[in-house]
């Protein structure tokens, strides 16, 4: 057993992701042909997204606290290039995705669903109005209802409290938290093959191939962008700041992070895979012990 448990392991994560959505296809396929129920595996993909959903913001508070309380000085100036080109990012990548739709316009109907209606925003204040109060929300109702907006800006908060009056035990404790939950979302993408199995499994047994036809053009729409900003808009925006070619370490992050994340459906939980990539280029921990959190 150990040496199973060993060798799954050991293999690459994207290959035992690949494999899982290969056999929740297939085993999709036999169920809804044969009548044999064997709706139980549908349970991997409901564990699998429950415990992401679970972890993922008590991950991102606990870094966030932990990094920011051990901060050396001088990480505020440094790090106001790092929100710049959060927001340039964000906003180049939101202006990708309206191209894309008008470009490649789907339409996706959903059956067994009621229709809600929700009015837009009248204006920037009401958008506004909206934001600041998720920022001042309860912290706990934050965690528990996922509000990132509500989880980051307490934890910064907190963190900067802490590093003001906390002991350096304190401080020592704060890290041994964050490596521990760490380790704990570590476990959960471990489990991720199963889940994927799951998920892939429940689509492919309730509504057979088809789901890759009407779901293949939705897909392509967004891979599509996806493919853009990363390997277009962001190296030109990290080629102009490093003013050297970035297409070297987009491939490498390309590789050991992007695919990872893509599979697991989880920003947050792809942290602990970012961080080691961050500590592996040799950068500034101060920095992207924060600004990993942040920007997941």
């Amino acid at each position: 057993m150990k040496k199973i448990l060993k060798v799954y392991l050991e293999t690459n994560l994207v290959i035992r992701i690949l494999i899982g959505l290969i056999i929740g296809a297939a085993l999709g396929l036999f169920a809804s042909h044969s009548g044999i129920n064997i709706g139980f595996i549908g349970v991997f993909g409901d564990v699998f997204v429950g415990a992401l959903k679970a972890i993922a913001p008590v991950l991102v508070f606990v870094l966030v606290i932990a990094s920011l309380a051990n901060a050396g000085q001088g990480i505020g100036k440094r790090f106001r290039t790092v929100i710049i080109l959060y927001m340039l990012s964000t906003f180049l990548a939101a202006v990708v995705g309206v191209i894309g739709c008008n470009i490649y316009p789907v339409k996706l109907v959903l059956e067994g669903t009621e229709a809600v209606e929700q009015a837009a925003p009248s204006g920037l204040g009401e958008v506004m109005h909206s934001l600041v109060m998720n920022m001042v929300a309860n912290p706990v109702k934050s965690l528990t209802e996922a509000n990132y907006i509500g989880i980051l800006s307490w934890s910064v908060v907190l963190g900067l409290a802490l590093k003001l009056v906390a002991s350096d035990h304190t401080k020592l404790v704060l890290s041994d938290i964050s490596n521990a939950v760490t380790k704990a979302v570590r476990w959960v993408i471990n489990f991720a093959p199963f889940g994927i199995m799951g998920l892939v499994f429940n689509s492919v047994s309730e509504n057979g191939l088809s789901i890759f036809t009407d779901y293949g053009k939705l897909l392509i729409l967004l891979v599509g962008c996806m493919l853009a900003v990363a390997l277009i808009v962001d190296p030109l925006i990290a080629s102009l700041c490093l003013r050297r070619n970035a297409y070297p370490l987009v491939f490498r992050c390309f590789k050991e992070s992007g695919l990872t994340a893509f599979f697991t459906r989880s920003s947050a939980a792809n942290i602990p895979i970012n961080m080691a990539l961050c500590e592996k280029l040799g950068l500034d921990k101060d920095m992207y012990s924060v600004s990993i959190p942040l920007g997941a």
